[in-house]
């Protein structure tokens, strides 16, 4: 009997995956360029319809046709170096799925260049991590409609299921489908220094015991803060060191890392004047963390304010905070979608923004109770601009600028930097902002550069000399 589906690549994410697809009712061949992924696998397979091979060719021939192969290979060259190994074994109408984080560009090239030789090629965004992958994850699948037809049984089966519906939903052609896993990455780093950002406050300003926290992000966790990412803070705080036994968050070295999402997600928005600069403090966050022992000398020579010791009222700041991290955290998801938006318009992607957002309720990192409220708003105005001027999260931000505003300015006054919650008040300040100070910026353009500037009164293009 052939294999209804096979997966390349066997590290945590392709190993579950194929678990996950095994468990699902297919029969799924596997393959790794090493073979000891391979053997731990079949090690642990107790009579799961998953097969493994050891040569390339024997994998592709034990596959129906047409063939579906799904990639769970580092983004980069190994994929290229994949593909290269598999064409000879295709035939036309075989199909390819990169489930990795591939950069969007590089999956058009890949999907142009197999489309010349007639084999499908799906672009696929996984969000989910490990668990995800096993359990289910959501599943972002870019590339021609009628090749993703042939690949839906299997895909919207493994994926994450919210109310009987699968987080995967078809996104466009080409590249599309590891566009939108990118800026959901670019999200989640805004999501979660914001987080961060909240946490430093509860903890340096309320003086707040790490147990306690773990109760508050609980407690928010069961109301209009819901959301995959505080569900886990809460447990991460409440992690005991088995060496040490003090709160393991005490012992983690403050030196975050990341793979390049979140940067991709930032230089496609600054390349095309999309405004995502959430995310991108976010980014610079995590790349001024990796300063550690600068920082530490940095401690000894420079001070932040004096005499801002002040009694807070714990109660009452503790919603500020909440509502300046619900603030902020929607701040960060208008810019998210607002990039979907703009670059759906620039290269004539037609995303679906609406589905989008349904698809992240389940399985994914960013995955959050308000995703339901953010579908219904393109649901009713497909065309909205952005996110903040939609009725239900107007009328929220316009109630919680009050705590970000409190907390954004405590912050500063106390010497905490806030770079996304700053970011994130802004962006709002700004949006909102009907005349802002860019006729200055113009007038000194024109002046040392004689860029020309438009009139508020004239229609036209002018240039003054100003000298």
């Amino acid at each position: 009997m052939l294999n209804t589906i096979g997966v390349i690549g066997l590290g945590v994410m392709g190993r579950n995956i194929a678990l996950n697809m095994a468990g699902k009712g297919e029969r799924v061949a596997v393959y790794n360029y090493t073979r000891d992924l391979t053997d731990q696998l079949v090690v642990k397979l107790e009579g799961q319809s998953i097969y493994p091979y050891y040569e390339v060719q024997d994998f592709v021939q034990s596959l129906e046709t047409p063939r579906k192969i799904f990639l769970m290979v580092t983004a980069g060259k190994p994929i290229d170096s994949v593909i290269q190994a598999l064409t000879p074994h295709l035939e036309l109408g075989d199909i390819i799925m990169d489930g990795g984080n591939s950069h969007y560009e590089d999956t058009e090239r890949r999907y142009d260049a197999l489309k010349s030789k007639r084999i499908g090629y799906l672009g696929i965004g996984i969000s989910g991590g490990e668990v995800g992958a096993l359990k289910g994850p959501s599943i972002m699948p870019g590339g021609d409609q009628d090749v993703y037809e042939k690949t839906a049984s299997i895909l919207t089966k493994i994926a994450a299921q919210v109310n009987g519906d699968p987080c995967c939903t078809y996104i466009v052609p080409k590249g599309a489908g590891h566009f939108v896993k990118m800026v959901h990455n670019g999200i989640e780093y805004a999501d979660m220094q914001l987080i961060a950002e909240a946490y430093t406050f509860l903890r340096e300003k309320l003086q707040i015991p790490v147990e306690e926290m773990a109760d508050i992000f609980e407690t928010w966790n069961q109301g209009e803060l819901k959301s995959y990412l505080i569900e886990i803070t809460a447990e991460i705080l409440r992690k005991k060191d088995e060496v040490t036994g003090l709160p393991l968050i005490d012992v983690i070295l403050d030196k975050a890392g990341q793979k390049g999402t979140g940067k991709w997600t930032s230089i496609q928005a600054i390349d095309n004047g999309i405004p995502a600069s959430i995310i991108t403090e976010s980014l610079f966050a995590r790349y001024i963390s990796a300063l550690k022992e600068e920082r530490v000398q940095a401690n000894t020579i420079l001070t932040g304010p004096k005499n801002v010791q002040q009694t807070l009222d714990k109660n009452e700041w503790i919603d500020y905070i909440r509502q300046a991290l619900y603030m902020g955290k929607v701040c960060a998801y208008a810019q998210g979608f607002t990039q979907y938006k703009m670059t759906s318009e620039l290269f004539g992607w037609d995303l679906p923004l609406k589905d989008i957002a349904l698809i992240f309720r389940g399985g994914c990192i960013i995955r959050a109770e308000f995703l339901n409220v953010i579908s219904e708003s393109y649901q009713e105005q497909p065309d909205l601009t952005n996110l903040l001027i939609s009725p239900y999260f107007a009328e929220k931000v316009t109630d919680y600028q009050i705590g970000l505003r409190k907390v954004v300015s405590e912050g500063i006054n106390s010497g905490i930097s806030f770079p996304c919650l700053s970011a994130s008040l802004t962006y709002y300040d700004s949006y909102r902002t009907s005349i802002s100070n860019a006729n200055l910026l113009q007038a000194q353009r024109d002046y040392f550069g004689a860029h020309t500037y438009e009139r508020r009164d004239i229609a036209g293009v002018f240039h003054t000399n100003w000298l």
